[in-house]
């Protein structure tokens, strides 16, 4: 386990954290005035690789050759030229820090980190990272990578070893595919609707440019039931019709072993790792699409609602005869910018026909596909 410390006068600035692999939805901005919980369970935190936030550049200022070397071979809105390797935590686990009032701007209903580090070292007043709480986006600090140092500590907590996928799947921890939203500021009560999991549309967002990738310009099929209801839609809008099609099925721990007649896999990632689960045998060449494991465990073993008769007490083990969850009224929908940030870093997006896609993009999102 680690500890992060001012880089300027050692001040310790966290609770004793574990890494985890970072969120796929660690920058989604979901909805308009909605209100997300905190992104990164409490004692955990994530880095990401790439940088992230203020100062951005403009696409047109960006060479080309310079965007390749970044691994970005489409155009984007713009280039950040932040240091990268920010680390995210849960604002429960920061020490030792005060806000700096003068860079406390936000959208509309909090703080969102647009001015640059809105929190600094108590100590010695650096500014060591950003305060996210605004509508629409998901909570969380961001400990600026050139101000923070990470320092391990004598711990022997048996949860930084990674769990096996076995163990994975005794836990059986999956995330719920659609979710209560509130409004800014409301509580639950009365004043939510039913949605789609933010974590679910960013997850699918990324799984489709993927999908897109591995298609190679073919028409992809992919199992039915939810599966279907979260991909069929956009691939049937995005690729053409005609040319034999190539076949994705769902691959991973306890699943049926896949033939060699699939050409795609959907596999999950490890929550701790982010290791992308690999399939043997004739499947092993296979495309592997990356879900996180939570989504993947959505699809592959969906939960059952069947009517259960008990009498007395029910049991702990027994479902209840509560009505099921509310779905959502509308279609899904895979988040677009968790798309064209993953498309855009993906060499296939060099061949003409997807980089059409990627510039379509707000004529599909316009069209209902995103």
């Amino acid at each position: 386990m680690f500890v992060f410390v001012c880089a300027g006068c050692d001040a310790r600035l966290t609770t004793r954290l574990s890494e985890v692999a970072l969120p796929v939805h660690a920058r989604q901005k979901y909805g308009n005035g909605t209100q997300l919980p905190v992104l990164m369970e409490s004692g955990t935190f994530a880095v990401d690789p790439e940088p992230w936030g203020p100062p951005w550049r403009p696409w047109s200022q960006v060479d080309p050759e310079e965007a390749a070397a970044r691994g970005i071979h489409a155009p984007l809105h713009a280039l950040s030229g932040n240091a990268p390797g920010a680390i995210v935590i849960a604002p429960g686990d920061v020490r030792g820090t005060v806000l700096i009032l003068e860079r406390s701007g936000g959208y509309c209903c909090g703080l969102d980190g647009a001015d640059g580090p809105n929190m600094a070292c108590e100590a010695c007043g650096l500014p060591v990272a950003s305060r996210i709480d605004d509508c629409s986006l998901w909570q969380a600090v961001w400990l600026a990578p050139d101000a923070v140092r990470r320092c391990p500590v004598d711990d022997t907590d048996a949860c930084a070893v990674p769990l096996s996928w076995e163990e994975l799947m005794t836990e059986k921890s999956g995330t719920p595919p659609f979710e209560p939203i509130a409004r800014w500021g409301e509580r639950m009560g009365p004043n939510h609707w039913w949605s789609w999991s933010p974590q679910w549309t960013a997850a699918a967002g990324r799984a489709l440019a993927h999908l897109l990738a591995a298609s190679e310009g073919r028409p992809v099929t992919v199992p039915g039931g939810l599966t279907g209801e979260v991909f069929r839609r956009a691939l049937d809008a995005l690729l053409p019709a005609g040319p034999p099609a190539r076949r994705a099925v769902l691959a991973g721990p306890e699943c049926p072993v896949v033939g060699a007649d699939a050409d795609i896999v959907l596999v999950p990632t490890h929550p701790q790792t982010g290791e992308t689960w690999a399939p043997a045998g004739p499947a092993a060449s296979a495309y592997p699409v990356p879900l996180p494991f939570g989504v993947w465990l959505g699809l592959a073993f969906p939960e059952p609602f069947p009517p259960v008769l008990a009498s007395g007490v029910i049991p702990g083990d027994v479902l209840r005869d509560d009505p099921p969850v509310p779905r959502p009224r509308h279609t899904f929908r895979a988040d677009p910018e968790t798309f064209r940030h993953t498309l855009a870093r993906l060499p296939a997006v060099r061949s003409p026909w997807l980089r059409e896609v990627l510039q379509n993009l707000t004529q599909h999102m316009r069209a209902g596909v995103f």
